[in-house]
């Protein structure tokens, strides 16, 4: 018997875009003879086509399990996990907590430093010390500057000198009340993917080459100029030590299902640092976090199956969980 699949994507996050085309994508991989699928797009405005999952258990009987395609903000950052622990319905990917915790680049980054993991030099500045015009940074320039909640390069500037620090203070606080501002690291930027639920493994890792400065929004999504390298060209000491990292970072935030770990290489100190986790990582034909499964011997067909399957394996055991007396 087929499955149900309820694939929700779009919402009202700045990557709504980007999850039309991701979820374009998943359905079009998801196979014919063992789903169903059944879509649920969430316009900019939130508005749910053709209706809402509702927050009941038992009140949704057409769906067997929810496959979230939400990058972003009300999609990523655990709300949405909310509603489908209320619908009690198996879904894939990160729960409320580790979604919450992920989206936060700075939560994250206290529970990544706590756990011993390498995080880059930051401080947090509020949308009212920006407006007030109070901010003073210890780090040397250039900076990087950065909403504290969002995805895809959204509201991310690189600062040079004290105006464009400024400038870059009052973008990204459009976009969040909090923002970060980090030392910039001069170096190589990577990506690796953790597929997995108590047991979690990492994928080889992948090189992003920007076009641009750094890999903003437009280098991802609009310039068609960016390149990848997969495998990454790191020696293999390196890669066992990424792979590792990237498991430890998942783990310690309490990912589950899936997650791209972004990584910094320093080059004057060859460190790594771990940049940040992203609980749905983008699922478009240029996305990277499928191919580097591919290229680790899993293909996107059978990734997508693997998904469905740690949804279901974490409801059946929440299921054999009391919640009350």
């Amino acid at each position: 018997m087929k499955k149900r699949i309820a694939v929700v994507y779009g919402g009202r996050s700045g990557e709504h875009e980007i999850s039309l085309r991701s979820a374009e994508s998943v359905i079009a991989a998801m196979s014919p003879e063992r789903y169903e699928v059944v879509q649920y797009r969430i316009g900019p405005d939130g508005t749910w086509d053709p209706s809402p999952i509702l927050p009941e258990p038992d009140a949704n009987p057409g769906i067997d399990v929810i496959f979230p395609v939400l990058h972003g903000t009300f999609g990523e950052d655990g709300a949405m996990q909310g509603l489908f622990e209320l619908a009690d319905l198996p879904y894939v990917g990160a729960n409320v907590m580790s979604s919450a915790v992920s989206m936060d680049k700075d939560i994250m980054k206290r529970v990544c430093r706590d756990s011993g993991l390498p995080i880059v030099e930051y401080r947090v500045v509020s949308r009212e010390d920006i407006e007030s015009d109070v901010v003073a940074c210890e780090f040397p320039f250039p900076m990087f500057v950065k909403p504290a909640n969002l995805g895809s390069s959204v509201g991310i500037s690189k600062a040079h000198d004290c105006n464009e620090l400024k400038e870059a203070l009052k973008l990204a606080a459009q976009y969040d009340r909090k923002v970060l501002v980090e030392r910039g690291i001069q170096g190589r930027e990577f990506e690796c993917a953790v597929l997995g639920n108590e047991d979690p493994a990492a994928s080889v890792p992948c090189e992003i080459l920007p076009s641009r400065e750094f890999y903003d929004y437009e280098d991802k999504y609009l310039l068609n100029q960016a390149r990848t390298e997969l495998p990454a060209s790191l020696p293999a000491e390196e890669i066992t030590e990424m792979r590792r990292l990237a498991v430890e970072c998942y783990k310690a935030v309490g990912c589950e299902g899936m997650g791209r770990v972004d990584f910094l290489r320093e080059t004057s100190t060859g460190k790594l640092y771990i940049n940040e986790i992203n609980t749905i990582p983008g699922f478009t034909s240029i996305s990277m976090y499928p191919k580097m499964w591919e290229f680790t011997g899993i293909p996107y067909r059978d990734l997508i199956d693997r998904l469905i399957e740690l949804a279901l394996e974490r409801h059946a055991q929440k299921r054999a969980t009391r919640f009350s007396r």
